[in-house]
């Protein structure tokens, strides 16, 4: 009975007005999630097509085919011999850009 009780206290309905909803919608859409790349790092939609890249978490390395909403690469070293070859990957992956071959 003591538990029944204490569950209904935890459960208590406030009112919420309209404008109250509208002040945190307008708050939420202000304050968004911005998502920038590691420093020294760059997204593989800003880099040129036919660059060199090394994607930041792994040994992974590639060549960038193109870009629209996916990126097409050529994965050419890779830890798995099964990665090699050509992939679609997020656009928004953080990879480092390889100037020296």
């Amino acid at each position: 009975m003591v538990k029944q009780r204490k569950n209904r206290d935890l459960i208590t309905r406030q009112n919420v007005t309209p404008a109250q909803i509208k002040r945190l919608t307008k708050k939420a859409l202000k304050n968004s999630f911005k998502n920038t790349p590691s420093k020294g790092c760059v997204y593989l939609k800003d880099l040129p097509i036919g660059s060199l890249f090394q994607i930041e978490s792994g040994p992974t390395r590639g060549v960038l085919i193109s870009c629209e909403h996916d990126a097409y690469v050529i994965i050419t070293k890779s830890e798995n011999s099964e990665e090699l070859g050509k992939k679609y990957i997020s656009s928004n992956t953080s990879v480092k850009e390889i100037t020296k071959v």
